[in-house]
């Protein structure tokens, strides 16, 4: 059974175009040290984390037909759930657009994900530069980084809308690992950077790193934006 984390009711920013709320499933198959939701990550604070019984979020949905139009399903890491094809499906089924946010770790699920259809829009989290070991060491995981590529060509190919994104983190992203990155997935319709929060992040040494200064964010997006149709700085 699929267990919510945390519901935020109404969201401007999270799904493009659309008024939407967010929910979180709990569950992750990477630990990725700046990730800011460890309480849904992490299974010792999972087990303290309160939850949201499924009957209960989708009364909410029910609620804000007309409200809402569109849902962000998001982690930890949907694709890691059987019941996933099952939760979406039903989110649709109420009349609204789903966005689904992952890490690409399974682009098996992601396949079978697009084609029942289930989602009209992608968000993917690219990690690290494409290499088999830098991949494993900052996601805490035995992921091979084929499956990574797999999924960032996946989407690309797909008929719905989708974006990839990374969080930039000084301490173990370089300028030249991001403008790396963004080649390894270029050509591709949207390509976003965000600074990453340094608060209650999983390696809480990460707490007292600056994130890096606005003028070498837009450096680095300067140097990458012919790759992409749309690339900005989150």
């Amino acid at each position: 059974m699929i267990e919510i984390g945390g519901l935020q009711k109404t969201t401007l920013i999270d799904y493009p175009g659309n008024v939407a709320c967010t929910v979180f499933l709990v569950g992750c198959n990477f630990r990725c040290p700046w990730c800011y939701s460890p309480e849904i990550v992490l299974p010792d604070l999972i087990t303290r984390q309160p939850k949201i019984h499924q009957r209960d979020f989708f009364d909410f949905l029910e609620s804000r037909k007309g409200l809402l139009t569109g849902v962000v399903v998001c982690g930890g890491e949907p694709t890691i759930h059987p019941e996933i094809f099952d939760f979406l499906a039903k989110i649709k089924s109420f009349g609204f657009k789903v966005k689904l946010d992952t890490n690409g770790s399974n682009p098996e699920v992601l396949k079978e994900i697009l084609n029942k259809n289930l989602v009209q829009y992608i968000a993917m989290d690219v990690k690290s530069i494409l290499v088999d070991q830098k991949y494993k060491e900052i996601t805490g995981s035995g992921i091979d980084v084929n499956l990574i590529k797999e999924s960032i060509n996946l989407i690309k190919s797909s008929d719905i809308d989708y974006e990839f994104r990374t969080t930039v983190v000084p301490t173990f992203h370089s300028v030249e690992d991001i403008v790396q990155i963004a080649k390894s997935i270029a050509p591709a319709k949207k390509y976003f950077i965000q600074s990453f929060r340094p608060e209650k992040n999983i390696d809480s040494r990460l707490t007292s790193v600056e994130p890096y200064p606005g003028d070498v964010m837009i450096e680095i997006k300067n140097k990458i934006s012919h790759l992409f149709e749309v690339c900005s700085v989150r």
